[in-house]
């Protein structure tokens, strides 16, 4: 179902009043024109539609486009129009859209691009996948210390157009080295002839051509920057990420830790266009694992048949013990590997967050086994073992609640060590090892008061 802006648009044009369509269009923002485009299915409307934005937005609205969306309306365009788009994106937009595409697309994309974006997107391109330099962008204002104030001001709005962000604005010397940065608030704010000199922030912070996107977006979070210069081993600034790009690498980087602690493999693509087949091979091979590794559950079971046979009201407390066990294992993972995504939590912290959650797991564990206790004597008055019965499951609760947790906090603080994604230590996985832990505590414990072989 369209919404109202997607429905008024379709309806204008339906009725050929191209004149309305502009209008309209130069009222919305570049994101929800997009969003309008990747409602439309029949190619031939996209089209048209296509040319009747405004020249002026077309390349931002084209930018915020699904691939998909992008990928018909290049084959749609001729080669001047696809010139003119490409050209007019900003860098960072023109890589984004060169790393999803099809190869027989990129090539035509590439054959349209000036030669100076040619050149720029093949040397972006070259640095590695998730670095700062295959996100950043060179479109950025940049300044001499020996400038003026008011200098600065007009070097600004002559260059300032093709720019990304003109918010921050560099200080480099003659062959490019970083010197400093300056607000537009404070040049704006300044006598015009002030040094530039005087008015920089020379205590900077940088970040290398190949550091990891996921410590870029902390740096974000941390210092509430909006841009953030990138240099090279010798200190030469080669291009700045903005916030918007920072904002894109958390919602990534959250989204793949989400998808790693279900036990799915990380993908790109939108869950309503990824094929039935994509989804279920993201998900198979951790299911596998996982059943693999469940086996082991099912062997501890068998080795204590005779316990079953004998008492079979320990059979009825296994589903609680495992369940709460897995719970347990799953709130701890996800606050370390929370704390950790955060920057709060670090490996020189290991023993202290493990002390931490020991104390929160007996505690815990002693209450969920007080409430069991008082269940298991209340509801089961024939059993004639009930105390003992209601002892072994209170016992084996507080133990592998505290297994449970301990497991949570250290095996993701493990693999951030061994440089594996700790994402990969959550739920699906802890709850597996304490679901075999949790009835070989269970059972050895029966066999301890209840005398069971």
């Amino acid at each position: 179902m369209l919404d109202e802006p997607s429905a008024e648009i379709l309806e204008l044009l339906e009725e050929k009043k191209y004149a309305d369509v502009k209008l309209r269009f130069s009222e919305l923002y570049p994101v929800d024109i997009a969003d309008i485009f990747d409602d439309i299915e029949d190619a031939d409307i996209m089209l048209r539609l296509f040319r009747l934005i405004p020249k002026d937005i077309a390349a931002d609205a084209f930018a915020y486009m699904d691939n998909d969306t992008q990928e018909r309306i290049i084959d749609g365009i001729n080669d001047v129009e696809l010139s003119q788009i490409i050209n007019d994106m900003f860098l960072d937009d023109c890589v984004d859209l060169v790393e999803e595409l099809p190869a027989n697309v990129i090539k035509r994309v590439m054959r349209t691009a000036s030669s100076n974006n040619r050149r720029a997107i093949n040397q972006f391109l070259s640095y590695p996948e998730n670095s700062a330099g295959s996100i950043m962008t060179n479109e950025y204002v940049y300044l001499h210390a020996d400038m003026v104030a008011v200098e600065a001001l007009s070097v600004i709005r002559k260059t300032a157009i093709d720019k990304e962000t003109i918010d921050y604005c560099y200080v480099t010397t003659r062959d490019n080295r970083l010197e400093g940065v300056v607000s537009l608030r404070t040049l704006v704010l300044s006598e015009p002839e002030t040094p530039i000199a005087e008015l920089m922030n020379a205590n900077l912070i940088t970040v290398n051509t190949t550091a990891d996107q996921e410590d870029i977006a902390l740096l974000f979070s941390k210092y509430d920057m909006l841009a953030l210069p990138v240099v090279d081993q010798e200190n030469r600034l080669v291009g700045i990420i903005t916030i918007d790009d920072a904002v894109d690498v958390i919602q990534d980087e959250n989204t793949e830790d989400f998808e790693r602690m279900a036990g799915v493999a990380p993908s790109d693509d939108q869950y309503l266009k990824t094929p039935v087949w994509k989804l279920a091979r993201n998900r198979i091979v951790w299911l596998m694992i996982l059943m693999s590794s469940a086996m082991c559950t099912e062997g501890l079971i068998n080795s204590f048949q005779s316990a079953f046979a004998n008492n079979l009201i320990l059979v009825a407390f296994i589903p609680m013990l495992t369940g709460t066990g897995g719970n347990s294992g799953s709130q701890a993972s996800t606050m370390i590997i929370r704390g950790m995504a955060l920057d709060e939590i670090h490996w020189k912290d290991f023993f202290v967050v493990w002390w931490k959650e020991i104390r929160v797991a007996f505690l815990c564990g002693v209450s969920l086994a007080a409430v069991n206790f008082a269940r298991i004597v209340l509801l089961y008055p024939s059993e004639p073992k009930r105390i003992v019965v209601a002892l072994v499951v209170s016992l084996a609760l507080i133990l592998t609640v505290i297994l449970a947790k301990s497991m949570g906090c250290i095996l993701p603080m493990i693999a951030k060590k061994i440089k594996l994604d700790p994402a990969i230590m959550a739920a699906p996985l802890i709850t597996t090892i304490t679901d075999a832990c949790s009835i070989l505590i269970y059972f050895t414990i029966a066999r301890v008061l209840l005398g069971i072989a």
